[in-house]
């Protein structure tokens, strides 16, 4: 799947957010459980030859957006080093979701959006969707990104305030 489709996708996502579709976020969220629930806001964006795993990870993402309906511009994990300087536990989390593999990535996922939700933290979903389709390559650059994301010098907030996190690093990782 291109970047492009990508793209559309997490634009719907922000459409339904935007005009408020509470049916469609809820089907999407129900989709953790029951996938077949949030299929039909997936299926159009999937490539005709894309297969299970694009289904699993769109399934995934929607689902994610579902529970934090916000867009941002920082990766998941810098969103988290923010929440770590006030919470030990915090660094124990995003150590086990470093070092899970794809198979438990959902729900680590799951966790930690839902905790920056309860934070108000936005987060870059186009982002999280190059780091889901790119989790369980081989160089785990996705992991050593996040690594560098969560244990860097956390930015001071820009002049408005936003607490854009985003780096050179994440403009390269969306290329």
């Amino acid at each position: 799947m291109t970047d492009d489709r990508n793209d559309v996708f997490v634009d719907y996502l922000r459409r339904l957010a935007s005009t408020d579709d509470r049916a469609a976020l809820a089907a999407l969220r129900q989709g953790f459980a029951n996938p077949l629930r949030a299929l039909p806001f997936v299926a159009r964006f999937l490539p005709a030859a894309g297969g299970r795993r694009s289904e699993d990870t769109l399934l995934l993402l929607g689902g994610l957006f579902a529970l934090h309906p916000s867009a941002g511009t920082s990766s998941l994990a810098s969103a988290l080093r923010r929440l770590a300087e006030n919470s030990d536990s915090i660094e124990l989390r995003f150590r086990a979701l470093l070092d899970c593999d794809g198979e438990d990535l959902p729900n680590h996922l799951r966790h930690a959006v839902a905790l920056a939700a309860s934070h108000e933290l936005s987060i870059d979903f186009e982002n999280l969707h190059r780091a889901i389709r790119g989790w369980d390559h081989e160089s785990r650059f996705v992991q050593r990104k996040w690594a560098r994301d969560f244990w860097s010098a956390v930015p001071k907030p820009d002049a408005d305030g936003s607490g854009d996190t985003s780096t050179a690093d994440d403009r390269e990782m969306a290329k």
